[in-house]
């Protein structure tokens, strides 16, 4: 449905290892990186969808948006948890440890996160 999603970021080199570690358990990894440019993305193939570390282009600090958030899957809830702990070992804050969320639907079991730059990440497993 979408190509990419865009997080900004002020260092993406110091935002790198805080993302390697946590999209790893999703099965998502590095794919591209150009820290001249600042620029990172991460990606299960070249061609599917992926999220992007860029700093602004209008030059100006990098700020989280209120209400935004970039929400990825996870293939179990094993996923979740161990993307939300290596979060918290590489500098994240939580916003929701792992967990159902029946208020959602009955089998969605998710976590929240803030990278070290405030920018809100969930993941979620629909199922057992």
């Amino acid at each position: 449905m979408f190509s990419h999603v865009t997080i900004g970021v002020d260092d993406v080199a110091r935002a790198i290892p805080f993302y390697d570690a946590f999209l790893a358990p999703l099965g998502i990894a590095r794919i591209w990186t150009d820290e001249d440019g600042g620029f990172a993305g991460w990606g299960k193939d070249e061609a599917g969808p992926k999220p992007y570390l860029t700093r602004p282009f209008d030059g100006r600090p990098a700020a989280p948006g209120n209400g935004g958030m970039c929400a990825l899957a996870a293939d179990s809830h094993d996923s979740v948890r161990a993307a939300w702990e290596a979060a918290m070992a590489h500098g994240g804050s939580d916003e929701g440890a792992p967990g159902l969320r029946p208020n959602y639907s009955p089998d969605y079991f998710g976590a929240y996160v803030r990278d070290p730059e405030g920018n809100k990440l969930h993941v979620v497993c629909r199922g057992p």
